[in-house]
């Protein structure tokens, strides 16, 4: 009799999604990853247009329509001054399926990959998927990733390592000499750096920099989608950015999983990275002010809070209890051990939502600090 292969055993369902279903219908939502604002209007009249014209009733290229790869690449050289072949681009069903190709593609079954703990869930998942061993990292106590601790974690055995900057669960911003050290490690033992920049321009202190601006070799792989800037995450756009010879080998294996990625969804994440980029500066500026709410009110409640420099997630250390108790009052936050071991004793709070829910929220986050401690 058939049963399952031991890499789909070894994952199981999210604990995000598994709080989400613990909470009640009318519970304020600030466990979700997703901005709260539209998708601006000329990146959806473009896939509109599309459609009408027929343009998107058909597979595409593989690696995505020559427009939509040409405003990949023209991206690249504008917001990090780095050159990236045509060749070496592949449009993907959303960052996840650009995480997933990038370590199918590097990773051979028992080699290792390293990656912040806590951090996105799919790091460890997508890796048993690939046959590796996930290994995760413990942070600084700003909730960065630390380079030496990357460099001394490298063995024989290590396809990869993952750099996610800003971060998903912590909000934090590598420094600019942080990335380089990245990069440097990837050229000089030779392995692969997988740099997550899915929250690049959500950014409100610090800079961000991707370790392929200093890196000498090809060792590093851009991750990237269109989901969080352009608040995007149901249209599915990602991509992949690499040497030619690298994207080859992640093209062999999307054309066979995904063939492409959604044609509507290209030609509207072209006119995203082409068009204007003011609506962006918008959201972050909104983001600020929602972090700052949030930041005073967990400090008010004498939590311990790195102050989050991107991305739209706090990550508060919690008394025993706390999580359950907030939830139980109708609020979902996300318990710190759903993105690793080392996510024991924190919380993840999205501020995705509107101000009045974020400040609902809030009273009742401290109401359940009152009530555990």
């Amino acid at each position: 009799m058939t049963e399952f292969s031991e890499r789909v055993e070894q994952v199981s369902i999210s604990g995000i999604r598994e709080v989400f279903e613990a909470a009640g219908e009318d519970a304020i939502n600030l466990g979700l990853g997703q901005p709260d604002f539209p998708t601006p209007e000329h990146a959806r009249q473009a896939a509109v247009d599309a459609i009408e014209a027929g343009k998107a009733d058909g597979y595409t290229s593989n690696r995505g329509t020559p427009d939509l790869v040409d405003a990949i690449v023209e991206k690249h050289a504008r917001d990090q001054g780095v050159e990236v072949a045509p060749e070496g681009v592949i449009a993907t069903a959303g960052g996840s399926e650009a995480l997933h190709i990038a370590l199918e593609a590097h990773v051979d079954p028992g080699e290792e990959v390293l990656f912040p703990d806590p951090g996105f869930v799919s790091y460890d998942a997508l890796t048993r998927v690939a046959g590796g061993d996930p290994v995760g990292l413990p942070l600084r106590d700003d909730l960065t990733l630390d380079p030496e601790t990357v460099e001394d974690r490298i063995t024989e055995d290590t396809a990869a390592f993952v750099v996610n900057s800003p971060a998903n669960p912590t909000g934090a911003v590598q420094s600019p000499d942080d990335m380089r050290e990245f990069a440097r490690i990837a050229d000089e033992h030779d392995v692969l750096c997988i740099s997550d920049e899915v929250y690049e321009h959500i950014v409100f202190e610090g800079e961000h920099r991707s370790p392929m601006e200093f890196a000498e070799t090809d060792n590093v792989v851009v991750v990237n989608a269109c989901s969080k800037t352009y608040s995007m995450t149901g249209w599915r756009l990602g991509w992949v950015a690499a040497s030619e010879r690298r994207a080859e080998r992640m093209l062999r294996v999307h054309q066979y999983v995904q063939a492409c990625a959604s044609a509507p969804a290209q030609y509207a994440a072209e006119a995203a990275l082409s068009g204007p980029q003011d609506v962006v500066d918008e959201m972050v500026a909104s983001f600020r002010e929602r972090r700052d709410v949030l930041l005073d009110g967990l400090e008010d409640m004498g939590l311990d809070v790195a102050t989050p420099e991107g991305a739209f997630y706090a990550m508060p250390e919690v008394p025993d209890g706390w999580v359950d108790e907030v939830v139980d009052r109708g609020v979902v936050v996300v318990p710190g051990e759903a993105f690793g071991e080392h996510g024991e004793g924190y919380a993840r709070i999205s501020y995705a939502t509107d101000m009045e829910s974020l400040r609902e929220a809030v009273d009742v986050m401290r109401a359940a600090t009152d009530a555990v401690q």
